[in-house]
């Protein structure tokens, strides 16, 4: 199945080893599933990553290199504006653009719409609880 992971969880599986954010990240890298990214999405996790955890430019190089070796690389074509936060929306757009079923989230407005046109927004327990 292919899936997108928020920011959120992504931080959270690169930061946090041993919480349920690896565990999702696992799940990509056992290739249960498959993880579908966009250059937005990996530009505001990097950028993420710099600011509030103080990775350097080679730990940054490290982690695009890792993710776009394991995820599918997207380029979504449709700009959406569906909720208020930005970042979000570029979520939505690379769920769109790798056909994914499933976007993976801690994100109270993306949750909120429970799905999107084909693609369920789940948090990561109930993620992790449908395998």
């Amino acid at each position: 199945m292919r899936v997108v992971f928020d920011t959120n969880i992504l931080v959270s599986a690169l930061v946090f080893p041993g919480g349920q954010g690896e565990a999702a990240l696992r799940r990509i890298i056992e290739e249960i599933d498959q993880l579908v990214l966009s250059r937005p999405i990996l530009d505001e996790l990097l950028d993420v990553l710099g600011r509030k955890f103080a990775r350097d430019a080679e730990e940054l190089a490290h982690v695009a290199v890792f993710l776009s070796d394991l995820a599918l690389i997207v380029a979504p074509k449709r700009r959406l504006r569906v909720v208020k936060d930005e970042p979000d929306n570029r979520i939505l757009e690379g769920a769109v653009a790798g056909h994914a079923r499933t976007i993976v989230t801690g994100d109270k407005a993306l949750l909120a719409l429970k799905r999107y046109e084909e693609v369920r927004v789940l948090a990561l327990r109930e993620y992790l609880e449908s395998a």
